[in-house]
């Protein structure tokens, strides 16, 4: 059996017949949105944002070059690869949103652009947060369903970023969506943003992010050779103790036997001459390490130059009242015309074959 199929249509005319003769209600529809759009758009907290630019060091070979050729003179090194990186500027946002960096901002001290607040960030966030009134509610029924355990937290420098409370865990989410980095792939530069309720704050902690994040890419990229620097202080220390000893061996050899021309006198002197010889050419192989670990370590040290830094803002980044207003009102008219267009659907609404 072939089924049958029908053809809706749909009178305009009728349609906009009937809103004229209900322009009354369409009126009041608008009215109540206004009204209401007016109330959301003045309970939204203001939040303002604070913004800064960084054009980080592009890899440069002159340094590498330099270290190449000193390294070759003495025999150490037989390369040195100026892209061989394991952290570049497109993974800095991915490092901004882990756990242990947003956590180790929560140590950071603020203070209010009025004065009144003057804490941690991670106080600020627990205590001085304005909050929309329909979210009471839904925070409210959090704090009574969850366990108490999983509510509270300890101060900033306490919390460990692998363990966290769903309270540490909600403000560490809070954090991230506060916080934003990009990286332009072309020119390579990192634009900071830093949201917050306060605008002395949010330029304060877009500062600190800055300087978090040139810390820690320091210590990643450096921690190779920082460990080189020790490594080779160690034995430079070693080393220099084991030729003086030998030196003041020598020396004291010689000052007890200068008339003695014995052939087992001679020999004596001479193989503690030979040692201290060697501790010497040692000495001084380790000391031309540790001045190339030394020049690495500042080769391997990133630079950044700030190109837009930090400022407090004037103006707050919420959507415009107005834009708010304009919404509510055309959600408005969407709503009383669908409520029309349902009413009198078997006037508007024609089904033929």
């Amino acid at each position: 059996m072939e089924q049958k199929k029908y053809k809706i249509e749909f009178d305009i005319l009728k349609f906009w017949k009937i809103v004229y003769s209900e322009k009354k209600s369409i009126g009041l529809y608008i009215f109540i949105s206004i009204i209401v759009g007016l109330i959301i758009a003045f309970s939204i907290p203001k939040k303002y944002k604070a913004s800064i630019e960084l054009a980080p060091e592009t890899s440069s070979n002159n340094m590498l070059s330099s270290i190449t050729s000193l390294a070759s003179m003495v025999g150490l090194y037989s390369d040195a690869n100026p892209n061989g990186d394991a952290i570049y500027p497109e993974i800095y946002p991915d490092m901004m949103s882990s756990n242990e960096f947003i956590v180790s901002l929560f140590d950071l001290k603020v203070k209010s652009l009025d004065g009144e607040i003057n804490t941690t960030y991670y106080e600020y966030l627990k205590k001085y947060q304005k909050i929309t009134w329909w979210s009471i509610p839904a925070n409210l029924l959090i704090k009574l369903l969850l366990p108490k355990d999983d509510m509270t937290g300890s101060g900033g420098s306490k919390i460990n970023p692998y363990r966290l409370s769903r309270k540490q865990y909600g403000l560490v989410s809070a954090t991230r969506k506060n916080m934003s980095c990009v990286v332009d792939k072309k020119t390579y530069i990192i634009s900071i943003e830093f949201t917050a309720q306060d605008p002395l704050i949010a330029a304060t902690m877009a500062d600190s992010v800055k300087n978090r994040l040139q810390d820690f890419i320091t210590r990643y990229r450096t921690n190779k050779a920082r460990n080189d620097l020790e490594y080779m202080e160690k034995l430079f220390a070693e080393s220099k103790e084991d030729y003086d000893n030998a030196r003041q061996q020598y020396a004291r050899f010689s000052d007890a036997n200068t008339d003695v021309i014995l052939q087992s006198v001679s020999s004596k002197r001479e193989n503690l001459e030979n040692e201290m010889q060697l501790k010497y050419n040692i000495y001084t192989q380790v000391a031309q390490q540790l001045q190339l670990a030394k020049a690495k370590l500042q080769e391997s040290t990133p630079a950044f130059t700030v190109i837009q830094g930090a400022s407090v803002p004037i103006k707050s980044c919420n959507i415009k009242k107005v834009y708010i207003l304009v919404l509510f009102i055309i959600l408005g008219i969407i709503i009383r015309l669908s409520v029309l267009a349902v009413l009198h659907r078997k006037e508007l609404f024609t089904y033929n074959n």
